[in-house]
């Protein structure tokens, strides 16, 4: 790739003959982004590397891998971006009109007879290019989520189906991570949808400004993101997952004079030499490795919590004594029995006021800790406590 960004449309020109590579660069680099290619081979290796090409114009006869067999490639392409690429054949064969036939059938968009170039080179690539930009612009419309800018979950599919070819074709490494906000489909919904889409947005600049050019992040779910790393080393990615939940965690959302703790849960999975078969497969292992992650982290706090619980416990009351009451007077049947407890008041069978207000406010801190636990549980979170408590109490 070019180490400079461009916002001109990038060419992709073919061509064995150093003097046409000149010439079609010459008429095309006012309006366009013009890299050459000297053979079929390199013209892969290129359009490979480089997703921003998106137009191709190729000669025919070409030593190595030619024309023809450079438009087998693309059209065979397993990246659908690629696939669909204008593929513009380019000949100064005397029997032009039989190539051009040629050409056609194997899947070419267009083409040019090389005794016209300078005429017809620059507004075919105008027209191919316009015709192209229109359809990424239609594509990214569909596949992007309108909130966060990242990809949808059809888009993220979509790339990471590209990337798990790429690494079987090439044997290279590919790590995929995902990420899970903690209750926004219960605490912060229950809130309002705009503090939902803050939390989202704010976890979605996060993450994007941890990844790296080539890796895709999209969004799954209402508090769900993926992120597809090619070339990523599992034990990388869980690093970069730490430093995210590190970075969520110093986040504290005040919302109508609450505090809600921005807490992630991560997975990583990798797959040296592209071991997974589909997308589907790959996200499903991940979800699952996020479900045990989540569940390990629910049953750590309940343990916590209930650890709290018991250590704020307050001691228990000593026993009153029981005092033997000497009867001066003979003890009638309205008088009060000596094996009566002394802070009983006769006249109402009810605590005296004060005797058990450490109890209470004791009791009452307990319970506040505990609701606001809970309150920051989700439903599944909060059935799985239940049934640990449970099993905790016989």
């Amino acid at each position: 790739m070019n180490g400079e960004t461009s916002s001109l449309t990038r060419i992709l020109f073919v061509d064995d003959s150093k003097v046409m590579l000149k010439t079609a660069s010459k008429i095309l680099r006012a309006e366009f982004d013009v890299i050459t290619a000297v053979d079929g081979d390199d013209a892969w290796s290129k359009l490979e590397l480089d997703p921003d090409i998106q137009v191709l114009f190729t000669d025919i006869n070409m030593p190595g891998t030619d024309g023809y067999g450079l438009l087998k490639k693309v059209r065979m392409a397993d990246d659908p971006g690629l696939r669909g690429m204008p593929v513009i054949m380019v000949t100064g064969a005397d029997d032009a009109e039989s190539a051009r036939v040629k050409a056609m059938e194997r899947g070419a968009t267009d083409f040019i007879d090389k005794r016209a170039l300078s005429a017809e080179l620059l507004p075919r690539a105008r027209a191919h290019a316009k015709y192209q930009r229109m359809t990424r612009q239609l594509q990214a419309q569909s596949t992007l989520d309108p909130l966060t800018g990242l990809a949808n979950e059809a888009g993220f599919l979509a790339r990471l189906e590209q990337d798990i070819s790429y690494a079987r074709r090439h044997a290279q490494e590919l790590a995929i991570m995902r990420v899970e906000i903690e209750g926004l489909s219960t605490t912060f919904q229950d809130i309002g949808e705009g503090i939902v889409e803050q939390v989202v947005m704010h976890v979605a600049n996060l993450i994007r400004a941890r990844i790296r050019h080539e890796d895709t992040a999209g969004r799954i779910g209402l508090g769900g993101f993926a992120i597809s790393a090619p070339g990523g080393h599992r034990q990388g990615i869980e690093a970069e997952a730490a430093k995210l939940q590190r970075q969520a965690a110093e986040i504290v959302f005040d919302i109508d004079g609450q505090a809600f703790p921005l807490v992630l849960h991560t997975a990583v999975i990798g797959a040296e030499a592209g071991a997974w078969s589909t997308p589907q497969d790959a996200m499903l292992r991940c979800q699952m490795m996020l479900d045990d992650e989540r569940e390990r982290t629910a049953a750590a706090a309940a343990r916590a919590h209930v650890e709290q619980i018991q250590t704020a416990r307050p001691a228990p009351e000593p026993t009153p004594q029981i005092a033997q009451i000497e009867a001066k007077e003979p003890v009638t049947a309205e008088a009060t029995p000596a094996t009566e407890p002394q802070w009983i008041d006769r006249r109402r069978d009810q605590p005296q006021p004060g005797a058990t207000r450490p109890i209470i406010r004791k009791t009452l801190n307990a319970l506040q800790r505990s609701l606001s636990y809970l309150w920051s549980m989700g439903a599944k979170q909060a059935r799985r406590l239940a049934r640990f408590l449970r099993k905790l109490l016989g």
